[in-house]
């Protein structure tokens, strides 16, 4: 009889982007291993397992949510992914008489350090600073609960040290990895989404709005400058933004950007990534995108030719520039000068799209990285 495992993070099928990413494709994989419940936010998406959503982000539902399911599941081990989710099992945990439920905490970034870093730039700089020492507190409690921690990249796993002072015992690393559909996009029969706006290389920056962190809507600022940039220069640039509408930027933007708004069936979002010429990851050192790391690797699945500031490609440090994509500086100037000079020649960028498609094969798929976290589970009983 297999293990029954119970993952527990903040999944929300309503907005199938960086956080639904990890705890979907890792649940799916990690299906074929263990008896998985899949709890979190909106589970509705989830058809490889039994799921509950919970359909808030309280720690008091979270935890009831948890108590509720240790009653009728009885996990064997409990994997969490992120913070709210890893508290809430581990004050569940500690409050279960008799013999304790294995967990494991999944790190897919460092939140205390997310709010730290973007403080200066803050509007509400009390909040922010009450939100770091909530998280960094928090975090800190999980990692010295004594619990074996899992993080989303090298990256992470030192932040963990630097910040807290102390190498959990049992701390691993395991990245993020891409869908089989991605790697397959050829097979999609829909039109080009683009097919108004071309002969013009299009140049996609995917942003949905998401929770607490800002670091999509500074991404978004910066295509729009980036735009601006290019605008009058060469109108055979076009930017289209993936993920918001043009209504919730409060600016006047520049003729050379498209919004497509947000796309809830998952083969359109694939066929606007499968049409663009270029995936552009423009974020400033303040933004501390960790699902930028998501982004990349899509991108990179779809053969998608890569620019990116250094932000942008945080944990991601196999991939190399002008080996497997195209790093510049993090301001507007330069990023709109790299993307002028490549759509000036683009057909010799044609073998870094291939170096990266063919490195992720090799060690990004999500199979591969769901293996890796079953042998950290197995040594958990």
């Amino acid at each position: 009889m297999s293990l029954r495992l119970l993952i527990v993070s903040t999944l929300d099928s309503s907005q199938p982007f960086g956080a639904f990413t990890r705890p979907f494709y890792l649940g799916m994989h990690l299906a074929n291993y263990f008896e998985v419940c899949q709890l979190g936010l909106d589970c509705s998406s989830v058809n490889y397992s039994q799921s509950v959503s919970v359909g808030s982000r309280s720690l008091t539902q979270y935890t009831q949510a948890i108590r509720q399911c240790i009653e009728t599941f009885r996990p064997d081990v409990i994997y969490t992914q992120e913070t709210l989710p890893s508290i809430a099992a581990l004050i569940v945990n500690s409050s279960q008489k008799g013999q304790k439920i294995p967990l494991v905490f999944d790190f897919h970034t460092l939140s205390a350090f997310e709010y730290w870093t973007r403080f200066p730039i803050a509007n509400n700089k009390f909040n922010e600073l009450i939100q770091f020492v909530k998280t960094y507190i928090a975090q800190g409690i999980l990692v010295f609960s004594g619990n074996p921690i899992i993080a989303a990249g090298q990256p992470i796993s030192h932040l963990l040290s630097k910040w807290y002072f102390t190498k959990p015992e049992r701390a691993y690393c395991v990245g993020n990895g891409v869908a089989e559909d991605l790697l397959h996009l050829d097979r999609l029969t829909l039109p080009d989404p683009y097919q108004k706006l071309r002969p013009a290389k299009i140049v996609a920056v995917v942003a949905p709005r998401t929770f607490q962190f800002p670091s999509n809507d500074m991404s978004v600022e910066m295509a729009v400058e980036i735009a601006r940039d290019l605008e009058t220069v060469d109108p055979k640039i076009h930017f289209v933004v993936i993920g918001r509408d043009a209504q919730q930027i409060d600016q006047v933007l520049p003729s050379n950007i498209t919004f497509s708004g947000f796309l809830p069936r998952r083969e359109n979002f694939l066929n606007h990534l499968h049409y663009a010429d270029i995936g552009l990851l423009p974020f400033p050192d303040q933004a501390v995108a960790g699902g930028a790391r998501n982004k990349a690797l899509d991108l990179f699945a779809c053969r998608k030719l890569v620019v990116t500031t250094p932000e942008g490609m945080r944990g991601l440090e196999g991939f190399k520039h002008q080996q497997h994509l195209v790093m510049s500086e993090a301001s507007t100037a330069k990023v709109a000068q790299s993307i002028r000079e490549i759509c000036e020649n683009f057909d010799a960028y044609e073998p870094l799209i291939e170096a990266a498609y063919r490195l992720v094969q090799d060690k990004y798929s999500w199979k591969a990285k769901a293996e890796a976290i079953t042998k950290i589970l197995a040594t958990c009983q």
